[in-house]
C-alpha cells in the first residue's frame, strides 16, 4: 500500500542514530531531510545540556515548529524527532498527509556509549534513562517500522528501506 508523499519520522531515544540514519535515508530516497534538533529553542538545549529532562511544556513549542516545517513540505520528506510519546506522534500525524514512524531501537549500553562519544552535542547522557522511561513505543494502529541499530549505518539504512518499501511510492535509489 504505497502512500503518496509521506512524511517519514525517524524516532527514538537519544543516541539511536536519528540524525545519521535519517540524513542517509533521505539521501538514498532522494528527498529532503529536516534535523529535529535544529528546531529546539535555545532554552531546551540549555536545559538538556544541564542534565534536566524536558517536560511536555518544553516539547510543545518544539513539536509545533517541527509540524509547521513539515506543513511547508509537499513531497516525501524525512525528519529526525524523538517522538517519544503517543500524544506527540498524534500531534505530528495531524498533517494532511501520511506519516510513517521509523523507530530506531538499541540496548541501553550502546545508546549510552554513542551519546558519550559524540562531541559538541547538547544532550547530557544522564538524560538517557529519563528518555527510556518516557518512551511509549508505537502502537499497532500507527504506521511504524521498528529497526534495530546495532549494525553498521549502511546496513541499518538498508533495513530501513526494506521496512519502508511497502509504503513508498517509488523504489529508492
Amino acid at each position: 500500500m504505497a502512500l503518496p508523499n509521506p512524511v517519514i519520522v525517524v524516532m527514538g531515544v537519544s543516541g539511536c542514530g536519528k540524525s545519521t540514519i535519517g540524513s542517509d535515508l533521505a539521501e538514498r530516497l532522494g528527498c529532503s531531510f529536516l534535523e529535529g534538533d535544529d528546531f529546539h529553542p535555545r532554552e531546551n538545549k540549555v536545559k538538556m545540556g544541564d542534565g534536566i529532562p524536558l517536560n511536555d511544556h518544553d516539547r510543545k513549542g518544539w513539536f509545533s515548529t517541527i509540524r509547521g516545517a513539515l506543513e511547508k513540505e509537499s513531497k516525501l520528506v524525512v525528519v529526525s524527532c524523538s517522538a517519544l510519546k503517543q500524544k506527540y506522534r498524534n500531534f505530528i500525524s495531524e498533517l494532511n498527509r501520511p506519516v510513517l514512524y521509523l523507530h530506531l531501537i538499541g540496548n541501553r549500553s550502546l545508546l549510552k556509549e554513542r551519546i558519550e562519544s559524540r562531541s559538541g552535542h547538547f544532550f547530557d547522557s544522564k538524560l538517557l534513562d529519563s528518555q527510556i522511561e518516557t518512551l511509549e513505543p508505537p502502537s499497532d494502529d500507527e504506521l511504524a517500522v521498528i529497526i534495530e541499530i546495532s549494525d553498521t549505518v549502511e546496513n541499518v539504512v538498508n533495513s530501513c528501506i526494506h521496512g519502508l518499501k511497502q509504503y513508498l511510492p517509488a523504489s529508492p535509489r
